[in-house]
């Protein structure tokens, strides 16, 4: 009897501590078990090393915000490249890898995601004119499932050529690169054409939409006597802006362009929105929405910074001096 009484014993104290050990491992499991990792997509109409500052910044604003790329957040980076007509299959391919939402870096790739979904939250990261492209019903309330950034500024042009009034002193003609079938753009040059009065300048017009257009539109700039020019935003003048600015100092003429990336690549001067701050700012979006708000409750907010930027190598080059008051204006200097 004292030996089976042990033996029960024994086989009792094998049973806890076997039970103890599945339990300490199925709460080791439980503990290992990766969290639900929030997934989102990036769509981008142009090459990463195009706009890697932007996408910098983004990664920034999250880092600002606890995210960490790879630890408790993934990014599906997707661009297009250049090819616009890709940008349909690259967002279609975001919404099947059920993303919880998608950044989309300019009006193109807003468009392609609108048109893959209507239930994933989409982040403008920029857009001329989100109400115009009818991304929301309204700045104030989007009313779908688009939110973000606008970059909808248009005095911008007005002050621009205010900018090269101050520089070129003599400036009485200025030729108007762009595309205006781009939201934005109508509004943008009924701004010029107010500050064209106002300083006594004449506007010579040049379609730019396609790569093929730049040499025809410098050509017909010089043949009218333009004393400058004034290049309007584009992701199509954006990806062929070191050819515009070859251009530009070939025919010698002092050009202003919305976007700094023009002036890092041989452009004379830039001012404009900011679009490093834009992207980090888009990152408050994706935290506010994996957090639980709605897109069409979340109002677009519009630009609030602005920047000067001035290659002194271009003007050097081109034989052309920036007045003392206007480099003390700028934010940052190319030399």
């Amino acid at each position: 009897m004292k030996k089976n009484s042990g033996c029960r014993a024994q086989h009792s104290v094998f049973v806890v501590s076997l039970c103890g050990v599945l339990i300490a491992l199925c709460g080791s499991a439980e503990a290992q078990q990766p969290k639900n990792v929030p997934r989102i997509g990036f769509l981008s109409a142009v090459s990463p090393s195009t706009i890697s500052a932007r996408l910098d910044a983004f990664r920034q604003g999250l880092r600002e915000l606890g995210y960490v790329e790879g630890k408790n957040i993934v990014i599906e980076w997707r661009s297009a490249e250049g090819k616009s007509d890709r940008l349909p299959g690259l967002a279609a391919e975001l919404v099947r890898l059920k993303v919880d939402l998608v950044v989309s870096g300019g009006v193109a790739t807003t468009r392609a995601a609108k048109q893959a979904t209507v239930t994933i939250p989409v982040v403008m990261a920029s857009d001329d004119d989100p109400v115009g492209s009818g991304f929301a019903a309204s700045l104030a309330r989007p009313g779908g499932n688009i939110t973000g950034l606008s970059t909808l500024s248009p005095e911008i042009s007005g002050k621009q050529l205010e900018l090269l009034k101050e520089i070129v002193s003599k400036l009485s003609r200025v030729a108007i690169g762009g595309d205006v079938t781009r939201p934005g753009i109508p509004q943008a040059l009924r701004e010029i054409n107010v500050a064209a009065d106002a300083l006594g300048v004449q506007v010579q017009y040049l379609e730019l939409r396609e790569p093929k257009d730049i040499e025809t539109a410098f050509r017909a700039a010089s043949k009218e006597h333009a004393d400058a020019v004034l290049v309007l935003g584009s992701p199509v003048l954006l990806s062929q802006r070191r050819q515009i600015a070859d251009v530009a100092a070939k025919s010698r003429l002092p050009a202003i362009y919305p976007r700094p990336e023009f002036v890092e690549d041989g452009g004379l001067m830039s001012y404009g929105v900011s679009f490093t701050d834009l992207f980090r700012r888009a990152a408050t979006y994706v935290d506010k929405i994996l957090k639980g708000a709605k897109p069409a409750e979340l109002p677009i907010e519009q630009p609030t910074k602005f920047e000067l930027v001035i290659n002194l190598k271009t003007a050097k080059q081109i034989g052309f001096t920036i007045p003392p008051s206007v480099l003390a204006r700028a934010d940052r200097v190319i030399r």
